[in-house]
C-alpha cells in the first residue's frame, strides 16, 4: 500500500494519519458501493427487464443455483455472515477480516438481489465498506483499536453511500458494529461517512432515496394511533428475527449440495414472485408508491407483508446473500400502509394519512428488527429529507423495541452471535458474572414464613429446612420482610412480624449476578429476596451466596468455552484464506481418545491450536493423552480437515471411513 507507507515517510501525527486513513476508508467504500449497486441495476435489466413475466418463475432457480455453487465451491463455510461477521471481528479479532473473499462474496450478492432473493443490499454494502478498512489497517499495521475504528468507520461509509444517509451511517457503526460512542473512534467515523457521502451525491446526486408528499402532525389524538402502530410492529419484528434463524436450522438439517438448498429457495421466491413481483429483489419502487399514496389495495399490502415476512428468511437460510435492512423496510411499509388505512376509514374525522403510518412502520420495524432506534430514526429521516414526522416516529420506534426485546430477546444480528457461543456487550465480550442473571441462579420461593407464626414455631421450621434465613410473607402473600438466626437470637417480641428484617435489600430476576453480588456485599447480607420488578412485594425466589457460587462455576465453565471460541475467531482471522479453522470434538470410541498427541496419525497439513476439557483450555503437547469431550481447535488445509474430523468422531459401520 503506497498511500501508508508515503504518510509514514512523511512522518506525520497519529491523529491526522488515521484521519487520512479514515478519507482513503470513506472514497473507497464509495467507490465500491457505487459499482455494486450498479451492477445489481445491469443484472436486473439483463434478467427482469427482458423476459416475460411468466419467466419469473426460472430467474430466482437459476440465481440460486448460480450462488450456490459459488457459496460451495469459491466462499466455502462461514460461521457468520454479513453484519454479525463484522461484529464478531472488531468484538474478538482486532477487526481483522478476511477480506481475500470481499469480492467473490459482493458477486454473489448482486447475482442474489440482481436475480430476484428476497434479500437486501445492505449487508453486502457493510461487509465491502468493512473488508475495506480492515484491508487498509492490515496493511498500514495500525494497532487493534484504530483497526477496529476503520472498520466502523468503513461500516459508516457504506451505509451513507448506500442509503444517502452519512449521519445514519455514523449511528450504525456506533449501535451496532462498536456498541458504544467512543470519542477517539467518533471524528474517524464522521470523516469517512461524511467523505463517503460527498463522493456518492457527486456520482448520483444529492436527492434523498425517497421522493414524498409533505406530511403533517395533524392532532394529538393520533398518537394513540401511533401507539397501536408500535403495538404490532414489535411482535411483527420478533417473529421476523426468530423465523430468520429458523429457516437457517431447517436448510442446515437438509443434507444436499449448497446449490439445491439456494435453487429450491429460488424457486418458492419464483412462484411467489410469479402472483407478487413486488416482492423480488429490494423492494424500493413499491415502497415508493406507498409512501406517495398509490392506489394500493388493503388486502395487496398485507399479502405483500406475509410475503416479505416468509420470503426473507427463506432466501437468506436457503443461501442467498443479501441483507435484511431493505426487508424489513417494505415489512414496516406495508404494515403502516394498511393500518393507516384502516385507521382512516374507521376514524374520518381525524383525516388519516395512511403514507405517514407506512414512514413510520418502515423505522419501526427496523428498530425492532435490528434493536438500533437511533439509526433506524435517523435512516428514516434521511431518507426522505422530512422531520415532521420524527415525533410520532420516535414514539412508535420505542414502543416497537420495548415489545420485541420483550418478546424477543436478541437482535437479528445479536441472535447469530449467541447461536454461535458469543454474547457482546458494548461491543465487547461480556465478563463472566455479567453473563448469568438473578433468574437463573436463584431458588424458587418455595419455603417462606408466615408473619403470624411465633418466634418459637419460626426457629423449628428454619432448623429444619437448614437454612439461615428465610423470607417472610403476609396472609396474602405479599413479601414484608425476611427473618434470619440473628433476628432470632435478638428477638424482642413473640410473633414473626415483630422480630423480622423489613428494611429488605432485594434482588430482581433480570438483573445479572455481579450487580446483586456487589449488593449482597455493600449490606453483608448472605441472602436476597428476589421480586418482579413491576411489583417489588411479588416474591418470587431467594438468592443465596451458594447459589451465586455455583452460578460462578458455571459461568467460569461458559467463559472458558466462549474463550476457546475466541481463540478459533483470532486465528481464522490471521490465516491465510484456504486454511479453514475448525471446533472438533473427541468422541468417545474414536481413533484420538485415549492416545497421546503424537501417537495420533494426524495429516500433515494440520495444526491443533488448543484443547479446551471442561474449564481449562491450553496448547496440548506431544505427550498431551487425548480424552472424550476434548474440544480441539484445529488449522486444517484442504482434505485435513476431514480427516481430523475422522479421527475424532466415531463412525458406525454404515458410514464412510
Amino acid at each position: 500500500m503506497m498511500i501508508p507507507t508515503l504518510i509514514r515517510r512523511i512522518k506525520i501525527s497519529q491523529t491526522l494519519y488515521m484521519g487520512v486513513l479514515s478519507i482513503v476508508v470513506g472514497l473507497a467504500s464509495a467507490g465500491g458501493i457505487w459499482l455494486f449497486k450498479w451492477l445489481i441495476e445491469r443484472v436486473q435489466e439483463i434478467t427482469f427487464g427482458q423476459v416475460s413475466r411468466w419467466f419469473y418463475v426460472l430467474i430466482p432457480i437459476v440465481g440460486g443455483v448460480l450462488v450456490g455453487l459459488i457459496n460451495q465451491y469459491l466462499i466455502g463455510s462461514e460461521k457468520l455472515h454479513g453484519t454479525a461477521a463484522v461484529m464478531q471481528s472488531v468484538a474478538l479479532a482486532g477487526g481483522r477480516l478476511r477480506y481475500q473473499k470481499g469480492p467473490i462474496r459482493a458477486i454473489a450478492a448482486v447475482l442474489s438481489i440482481g436475480m430476484g432473493a428476497s434479500v437486501g443490499p445492505e449487508d453486502p454494502s457493510v461487509q465491502i465498506g468493512a473488508n475495506l478498512g480492515s484491508m487498509l489497517g492490515q496493511k498500514a499495521r495500525v494497532s487493534d483499536e484504530r483497526m477496529r475504528t476503520l472498520v466502523a468507520a468503513g461500516a459508516a461509509s457504506a451505509i451513507a453511500a448506500a442509503f444517502n444517509a452519512p449521519i445514519a451511517g455514523v449511528f450504525f457503526a456506533l449501535e451496532i458494529i462498536l456498541g458504544e460512542i467512543v470519542g477517539s473512534s467518533l471524528s474517524m467515523i464522521l470523516i469517512a461517512a461524511v467523505t463517503s457521502s460527498v463522493l456518492t451525491q457527486a456520482i448520483s446526486g444529492s436527492q434523498p432515496a425517497f421522493q414524498i408528499p409533505a406530511y403533517a402532525f395533524n392532532s394529538v389524538w393520533e398518537l394513540p394511533l401511533y401507539l397501536g402502530l408500535g403495538l404490532l410492529a414489535g411482535p411483527v419484528s420478533a417473529l421476523y428475527v426468530r423465523l430468520v434463524y429458523k429457516m437457517q436450522d431447517i436448510y442446515r438439517g437438509w443434507q444436499v449440495p449448497r446449490w439445491v438448498k439456494t435453487g429450491s429457495a429460488g424457486l418458492i421466491v419464483g412462484l411467489v414472485g410469479l402472483f407478487l413481483p413486488n416482492i423480488f429483489g429490494v423492494g424500493y419502487e413499491t415502497i415508493g408508491e406507498i409512501l406517495n399514496v398509490h392506489d394500493i389495495a388493503l388486502w395487496m399490502l398485507f399479502a405483500l407483508m406475509a410475503a416479505k415476512l416468509v420470503l426473507t428468511p427463506i432466501s437468506i437460510g436457503g443461501g442467498f446473500v443479501g441483507g435484511v435492512f431493505a426487508p424489513a423496510l417494505f415489512i414496516g411499509a406495508t404494515l403502516g400502509g394498511g393500518f393507516g388505512m384502516i385507521a382512516a376509514l374507521l376514524l374520518p374525522g381525524l383525516q388519516v394519512n395512511p403514507a405517514a403510518f407506512a414512514l413510520v412502520g418502515m423505522a419501526a420495524i427496523l428498530a425492532g428488527a435490528v434493536h438500533a432506534p437511533l439509526t433506524a430514526a435517523i435512516l428514516l429521516f434521511e431518507m426522505t429529507n422530512d422531520y415532521r414526522i420524527i415525533l410520532p416516529l420516535m414514539f412508535a420506534v420505542a414502543v416497537s423495541l420495548l415489545i420485541s426485546q420483550r418478546i424477543q430477546k436478541d437482535s437479528i444480528y445479536m441472535m447469530g452471535l449467541a447461536r454461535s457461543g458469543i454474547r457482546l456487550d458494548r461491543g465487547r465480550d461480556v465478563e463472566v458474572m455479567s453473563a448469568v442473571t438473578v433468574g437463573d441462579a436463584m431458588h424458587p420461593a418455595t419455603e417462606t414464613l408466615d408473619e403470624d407464626l411465633s418466634a418459637v414455631e419460626a426457629a423449628d421450621k428454619l432448623y429444619q429446612s437448614r437454612h439461615h434465613g428465610l423470607p417472610v410473607v403476609d396472609k396474602d402473600g405479599w413479601l414484608v420482610g425476611i427473618l434470619t438466626q440473628q433476628d432470632i437470637e435478638r428477638r424482642t417480641g413473640d410473633r414473626v412480624r415483630d422480630i423480622c428484617t423489613r428494611d429488605l435489600e432485594t434482588a430482581f430476576p433480570d438483573e445479572t449476578l455481579n450487580i446483586a453480588l456487589e449488593r449482597m456485599s455493600q449490606r453483608d447480607v448472605g441472602r436476597l429476596p428476589v421480586v418482579l420488578r413491576e411489583n417489588p412485594r411479588k416474591l418470587i425466589g431467594v438468592l443465596r451466596r451458594a447459589d451465586v457460587i455455583h452460578a460462578y462455576n458455571v459461568a467460569l465453565t461458559r467463559r472458558t468455552a466462549q474463550r476457546h471460541q475466541e481463540q478459533a475467531v483470532r486465528l481464522d482471522a490471521l490465516t491465510p484464506a484456504r486454511v479453514e479453522i475448525i471446533n472438533v470434538r473427541v468422541e468417545f470410541g474414536s481413533a484420538s481418545a485415549g492416545k497421546q498427541l503424537s501417537d495420533i496419525p494426524f495429516p500433515r497439513d494440520c495444526v491443533i491450536a488448543s484443547l479446551q476439557r471442561g474449564s481449562k483450555v491450553f496448547i496440548p503437547r506431544g505427550a498431551t493423552v487425548i480424552k472424550p469431550g476434548d474440544v480441539l481447535v484445529v488449522a486444517a488445509q484442504g482434505t485435513a480437515r476431514d480427516a481430523v474430523i475422522r479421527l475424532c468422531q466415531k463412525f458406525t459401520d454404515s458410514e464412510p471411513e
